[in-house]
């Protein structure tokens, strides 16, 4: 059988039942896929009546939108079809096709009505996740909108950037996971790894470009976060303080490698064609050797 028929017909049903839901004449026929379409349509009944009241962050407003357009043009929503120049289709029981197409249009507007209020209420949520951590029923759902939010991102440099932001919200999870040994060292795990993530991006652009603006970014978070894990060892226990110092060692080793980098692009080197898990590891000017 056809997938597609199936997810068609699904959709069509969908919006027939939205419409009936909403007032519109009742069909008599009823579908096998009435009973698993019934809870979708009860969420879209409570969010005409009730819509929630979230407030949306204006980039991803206009993310969504831009989103929403591109799919809207690929289905060809808004679009008036050419049907002066062309006589009418009809099937083989007589009846006329643009009725058909009109139903089609429908459900592709339903579908694009349930992605839109689908995507407001999931940043409810995900804003409702912000002060989650590990072990807290939201904190799947703080580490998805993160995802998300790299897979969204533009470039390598957004998203190195991004990875130090994540790199800043997991100390704030340690700050409040002191004295868990196990949850503390595992939120500093994930810290560490998301700073790595980042600075390799951005040391990677930082060559690309021949450049130092990724680099004065790195300078900046190193500098700032090297403060806040410090503050991580006061009161702390001597495992937590051995687990600590290892983070600000990776700081320290960054700092050091965005320094040999920026005399590297100085001097005019070459690409590095070496590498480690902080990015490209550039060999020393001539002067320095």
């Amino acid at each position: 059988m056809d997938n597609t028929i199936f997810s068609r017909r699904r959709a069509e049903r969908f919006a027939q039942l939205l419409d009936e839901a909403n007032g519109a004449r009742r069909h008599h026929v009823r579908s096998r896929v009435d009973g698993q379409l019934a809870p979708l349509v009860a969420v879209g009944q409570r969010l005409s009546v009730d819509p929630p009241a979230v407030e949306v962050d204006q980039d991803f407003r206009t993310g969504l939108r831009a989103m929403l357009l591109a799919t809207a043009e690929r289905e060809g929503l808004g679009s008036t079809p050419a049907v002066a120049s062309e006589p009418t289709a009809t099937t083989a029981r007589g009846r006329l096709l643009p009725a058909v197409t009109a139903r089609r249009a429908r459900a592709r507007g339903a579908i694009l009505v349930g992605i839109a209020a689908g995507a407001i209420a999931v940043s409810g949520i995900s804003a409702a996740s912000e002060n989650a951590v590990p072990g807290d029923a939201l904190y799947g759902m703080k580490r998805s909108t993160e995802r998300a939010q790299l897979a969204l991102a533009s470039s390598d440099i957004s998203r190195g950037q991004l990875f130090l932001d994540f790199a800043r919200t997991r100390l704030g999870e340690a700050a409040k996971l002191r004295g868990d040994r196990i949850g503390y060292s595992a939120v500093l795990d994930d810290m560490d790894a998301d700073t790595r993530q980042g600075v390799r991006l951005l040391t990677s652009a930082a060559v690309q470009r021949a450049e130092s603006g990724s680099l004065d970014t790195l300078n900046t978070f190193v500098s700032s976060q090297r403060r806040a894990v410090r503050g991580l060892l006061d009161g702390s226990t001597r495992v937590d303080r051995d687990r600590t110092h290892r983070s600000l060692l990776l700081l320290d080793s960054i700092r050091e490698r965005s320094d040999e980098l920026r005399a590297a692009i100085t001097c005019g080197l070459p690409a590095p064609t070496a590498s480690d898990a902080l990015g490209p590891a550039p060999s020393a000017c001539p002067g320095d050797r």
